[in-house]
């Protein structure tokens, strides 16, 4: 059994990319929205002769 064994660098880079993931989420939540904007719903006008 090796001091580094391969298991023990898994986990760093597991840990590294969530960690970096997190780091990003608090430093924009919002970058998300510019990638898909939010939906908008069209308004329905009644036709001219029900007026």
């Amino acid at each position: 059994m090796g001091l580094f064994t391969p298991d023990l660098y898994r986990n760093f880079a597991i840990g590294f990319a969530l960690g970096a993931a997190i780091v990003v989420w608090q430093i924009a939540p919002n970058m998300t929205d510019s990638l898909v904007p939010q939906a908008h719903a069209a308004t329905a006008d009644a036709p001219a002769a029900a007026r």
